[in-house]
């Protein structure tokens, strides 16, 4: 018998699960997120394997989903300062790197920026031939400076040949230190991809802690024999090595968690789902099992970028959202006590009113002691939930894509919140172990590689550049720690770009496996 670990980390709680081979659950538990995550990480871990008896020596997987990257650009702490290459002069010079970017995330990142002449057209064609010397007069500048390096180049999703020289002179140059190219990161944009490429770069260290981390709380536990993986924002896992080379890619991996975990619990692959957590609601869409990924640029921490998100509306609404009342009307968050929820709610005698102490005072919930809530008007109270579900239900209709109802997946430990009905939803479906939702998504995750290129059908016949892509998608599906044997294509996009001349393409590929035992 071999088991997995699933571990998701929360704004408020953090939730781990045990499975076995046949995705069974046998123990799962919920513990308030701690103020350095790896806490309240290694209190689930233990808690969650003393429930059951089972030798540790058997526990062959072990899945990390965390807030460890979001956290550092959010609060602008422990992130690398690094040295910005720009292959693009003169083409790009009128809109300098990180032009956009808040202040305080751009002097906790930033190291200086360089812009160097070459790049290339959407075809492939040289804009400019590389100058190396240019290169190396920047690394020469950064050297005792910088700690990681940035290097984006125009259109290099087409062509990478001179970002990939560029690499090859700062390793030559500044040593073992932390590098990041564009093309692996992000898509065509070039100040979006250009975010992307800067912020995962400065992600380096945050990522080899949060690593290191992991595998030392499963030591401790006496896990000591599990394949370690962190779950990605699209629904799937990488390996520890592909993780700290590709931080940015476990940015939003909660709500993806919560989104597989949904689908595996109802059996649902095309539905919406409604994760209610302590602070926020997150209502994303199931398609083919998979999360639904936005086709628009993400800001992250005030950061425009371009790199593959899930299509999320989060709206402030959770059991630890407080309601202000004011002399005529209340107002819903967006604020929450969190994870002091315990501390600060009126049911568990503190003195902040919040919509977990709402629906206790409405009879649909046992929590804390509902004595402590009975003096709230009742009339209030429902006004106050009537609202709240209101907010919900505008929050579906804009994931939708048309006017027809659409049934919904309920999971979240706030999903308690909820009521039987919600307007504009067919049906509402409450899975068993629904509070766990996203430690069991992270648990069951597979493993998958995806690519975005232009071709130029002018050049390559479609069907080439379609298995071109194809193969590009699996082999970064394999880097990630994926079993070849078992990869398929789930998802091809083939969008023609008119405005571009030769009969350009834009194609986007993924591939899905599942892990190599």
């Amino acid at each position: 018998m071999s088991y997995k670990l699933g571990i998701d980390v929360g704004g408020t709680n953090t939730d781990a699960v045990l499975i076995d081979d046949q995705n069974r659950i046998l123990s799962q538990i919920k513990t308030p997120t701690s103020e350095d995550v790896m806490t309240g990480i290694n209190k689930a871990v233990v808690s969650v394997l003393d429930q059951v008896d089972i030798r540790r020596d058997e526990i062959g997987h072990a899945m990390l989903g965390t807030t460890h990257s979001t956290n550092a650009i959010v609060t602008r702490k422990n992130l690398l300062k690094t040295g910005v290459i720009r292959i693009g002069k003169p083409a790009t010079m009128c809109i300098e790197p990180m032009i956009d970017w808040p202040v305080e995330l751009l002097e906790a990142a930033s190291c200086g920026t360089y812009m160097i002449t070459g790049g290339h057209e959407f075809d492939g064609r040289e804009i400019f031939p590389l100058d190396e010397e240019e290169i190396r007069q920047a690394c020469a500048d950064m050297k005792g400076k910088a700690e990681a390096v940035a290097i984006t180049s125009v259109f290099s999703p087409v062509s990478s040949a001179h970002e990939d020289r560029a690499l090859a002179i700062v390793k030559e140059t500044l040593g073992d230190i932390p590098v990041t190219v564009s093309n692996e990161i992000a898509s065509i944009g070039i100040l979006e991809r250009e975010n992307a490429t800067i912020l995962n770069a400065s992600l380096n260290k945050v990522a080899r802690v949060m690593a290191e981390g992991f595998q030392k709380a499963l030591k401790e536990a006496a896990v000591t024999d599990a394949a370690v993986y962190i779950c990605q924002n699209d629904g799937t896992l990488m390996n520890i090595d592909y993780a700290v080379e590709y931080p940015i890619l476990t940015i939003a991996c909660g709500p993806t968690n919560s989104i597989r975990g949904a689908s595996f619990l109802s059996g649902k692959e095309d539905a919406i789902v409604l994760d209610v957590g302590g602070t926020t609601s997150d209502i994303g869409v199931i398609k083919g099992g998979f999360p639904r990924e936005s086709s628009l640029a993400v800001e992250i921490g005030g950061a425009r970028t371009n790199f593959r998100m899930p299509d999320l509306n989060s709206i402030g609404l959770g059991g630890g959202t407080i309601i202000h009342q004011t002399e005529n009307d209340f107002t819903i968050g967006p604020e929450s006590v969190g994870y002091q929820i315990t501390d600060k709610s009126l049911v568990f005698g503190g003195k902040i009113l919040t919509a977990t102490d709402i629906i206790v005072r409405l009879g649909m919930a046992e929590i804390g002691d509902s004595s402590l809530v009975a003096s709230i008007d009742k009339e209030f109270a429902q006004a106050v939930f009537d609202r709240m579900m209101e907010t919900v239900s505008n929050g579906i209709d804009r994931m939708k894509l048309s006017k027809d109802p659409v049934p919904v997946v309920l999971v979240g430990g706030g999903s308690v919140l909820i009521g039987d009905k919600i307007d504009g939803v067919t049906e509402l479906i409450r899975p068993e172990s629904f509070g766990v939702a996203n430690a069991l998504g992270a648990a069951i995750s597979q493993v998958s590689g995806q690519i975005e290129r232009v071709y130029s059908l002018d050049q390559i016949p479609r069907d080439e550049a379609m298995e071109d892509a194809k193969k590009i998608a699996t082999e970064e599906a394999v880097k990630a720690g994926a079993d070849e044997s078992t990869i398929s294509i789930v998802e091809v996009d083939d969008v023609p770009l008119a405005y571009l001349p030769g009969n350009a393409t834009r194609i986007r590929v993924k591939a899905v496996g599942f892990l190599k035992q």
